[in-house]
């Protein structure tokens, strides 16, 4: 059954692009190496055609898929499970800008699109597409979407899912759903564009999207501010959000333990205040006015923060070099954990007027629990969403410390639940967290989303094991 079914996919998509064997490592392993798969083969369909017949054929033989664009994420949605019964059906080659509409402010990109490549089209047509992630030279769009994917500029522009108009998508049963229509109103019957995206490809393959552009801004300043406290973080957002509007594209939280670990693993990147802080904020604007307009903006927001002792000291850039400065110390604290040790990541979404509470009263259940762990705690502050790590003690050995990783997690999530926030914020349920979520969701929400996997695919095909 496998040497045929090969066969078939290999008269399907040329046997280039169907691939076995040793060459199949770099799509089986996900992309913080915790967890290595097994495949049958890696199809590397190229069109949304090819992508249909390879469904189909799956169908035909009960193959499970797992679609996959650059194997960026955090929660092992797209590598395969151990049993090697799946195909991993990659989207890279469906790489191509479709179409851009300065007019409707719109652009078409295949799944398999850089984000930086879509990012690059918009700005070719004096556009912004402004979707932007630590991965972006990597991540695809198809995944993007998949994952309902967040990012620094929420708080202004929302997610993935508020960026996209239309989808195209193939079905569980190989069919083509196009729905690539660049329209901001349609109200003629369910919304199926949102049910596909954040489903983790469970329920369908996203082959491409019409997209919302934006005017580019005529100018971005960046600030950053040292703070006593996560509670001024937030009186700073607020006095943020009163003086600056719809011009506060970013909020980003970093604890100073971020910062000292920025500075430990990357020798290039340097403290930027004289003195340590326990907390910091990169806010950044975006305006249709000149610099000078943004910066008195930033200015009078750091006056007033000094003048309530909100803010400690402040730093604003004056230069393009100093702002992306600053934002890679913002950039680099994943890169830098990941430098120290292995750790128990968690993406976590709260009301932003709980988050104060949240960390003061887990950081000191987790203290009780596990004596010296170190708090890495940073994130999307402006809308709620924490990536709130926690790294071995020192002297602890990393695997010692993750065998601890369901104790640690119960800690972190029972108390997000019980400050009404949700476990995952932007990267996915996946494979490592669709158990852990039973726990949260009350039985009705299961049903109803257990009903739609099996409206939709019924012989259970589609990356099983993820999600539901």
């Amino acid at each position: 059954m496998s040497t045929e079914f090969l066969a078939l996919c290999t008269q399907l998509i040329g046997s280039p692009h169907v691939l076995v064997g040793d060459v199949m490592a770099g799509y089986l392993t996900d992309w913080r190496r915790r967890s290595t798969g097994r495949a049958r083969a890696v199809l590397r369909p190229a069109s949304t055609d090819e992508v249909a017949a390879l469904v189909q054929l799956c169908s035909q033989h009960r193959v499970p898929i797992v679609p996959q664009g650059g194997n960026t994420g955090l929660v092992l949605g797209s590598v395969p499970d151990q049993s090697g019964t799946a195909v991993v059906l990659s989207l890279s080659r469906l790489n191509r800008i479709r179409a851009v509409d300065p007019i409707n402010n719109t652009l078409t990109a295949e799944a398999g699109c850089t984000l930086h490549q879509v990012q690059q089209a918009a700005e070719t047509h004096d556009r912004l597409f402004p979707l932007s992630l630590a991965s972006e030279g990597s991540c695809s769009i198809g995944g993007n979407l998949a994952t309902n994917a967040g990012g620094t500029a929420v708080l202004r522009y929302g997610n993935a899912r508020e960026l996209t108009l239309g989808l195209e998508v193939v079905t569980a049963q190989g069919e083509v759903w196009s729905g690539l229509r660049g329209l901001r109103k349609d109200n003629t019957g369910y919304d199926l564009r949102d049910l596909f995206i954040g489903s983790e490809g469970t329920l369908g393959i996203i082959t491409a999207a019409v997209l919302k552009l934006f005017a580019r801004p005529a100018a971005r300043t960046t600030a950053l501010f040292a703070l006593a406290s996560v509670s001024d973080a937030l009186k700073l957002l607020s006095l943020a959000r009163t003086r600056c509007d719809a011009n506060l594209t970013g909020f980003e939280l970093m604890s100073d333990f971020c910062l000292q670990l920025v500075e430990r693993h990357f020798s290039t990147q340097r403290r930027p205040f004289a003195q340590h802080y326990p907390q910091y904020v990169l806010i950044e604007l975006s305006t249709p006015e000149p610099e000078a307009h943004a910066i008195a903006q930033l200015e009078a927001v750091a006056s007033q923060a000094m003048e309530q002792a909100i803010a400690r000291d402040v730093i604003i850039a004056t230069s393009l070099s100093q702002s992306k400065a600053l934002w890679e110390l913002r950039e680099h604290i994943s890169e830098a954990q990941a430098s120290e040790g292995k750790n128990i990541k968690h993406d976590i979404a709260l009301p932003i007027s709980a988050i104060q509470d949240f960390v003061s009263h887990t950081d000191a259940e987790l203290q009780r629990a596990f004596p010296g762990c170190r708090m890495v705690t940073f994130g999307h502050l402006g809308d709620g969403n924490l990536h709130y790590n926690v790294s071995a003690p020192v002297g602890q050995d990393d695997e010692s410390f993750l065998n601890q990783q369901e104790s640690v997690n119960r800690i972190v999530h029972d108390r997000v639940h019980h400050y009404g926030g949700s476990i995952s914020a932007e990267h996915g349920l996946g494979a490592l967290k669709h158990k852990e979520i039973l726990r949260y969701k009350t039985e009705t929400e299961m049903a109803m989303m257990i009903a739609i996997k099996r409206a939709l695919d019924p012989l259970d095909l589609m990356n099983p094991g993820k999600v539901v």
